[in-house]
């Protein structure tokens, strides 16, 4: 069950995402910033652990999941190193993720040899 509720939670998101893409003018960049916000936004309110807790990777894997990280990192730097972890807690708590991210894809473009589209 845990797997059916993570893949129509996930199905979801991304169906609402496209829906504002194809009704909105709104430029894929910046639905990418609201979902992230609102990611944040739902965490600090202590909506979000619920949901993850629901829905698990259908919750957390899509932009909304990162927005959480960076809450939940700068809540703990701030826990522990005061004022300064508003500045530092989101960082240390996404590092690994966008670390991974950038040396798959520069792996993925040594292999696959990427060119600009014409």
């Amino acid at each position: 069950m845990d797997y059916f509720h993570a893949f129509w939670t996930g199905g979801l998101i991304c169906a609402l995402v496209q829906i504002l893409l194809d009704r909105t003018k709104l430029m894929p960049g910046r639905v990418m910033v609201i979902l992230v916000c609102t990611g944040s936004l739902l965490s600090a309110l202590g909506i979000y652990r619920h949901f993850t807790d629901f829905a698990g990777a259908g919750a957390s894997v899509p932009l909304l999941g990162f927005g959480q990280v960076l809450w939940e990192g700068m809540k703990k730097a701030i826990d522990q190193d005061g004022f300064m972890g508003l500045f530092t807690g989101g960082f240390q708590a996404c590092a690994v993720g966008v670390s991974a991210a950038l040396i798959f894809s520069y792996l993925a473009s040594l292999i696959f040899r990427p060119r600009m589209k014409e």
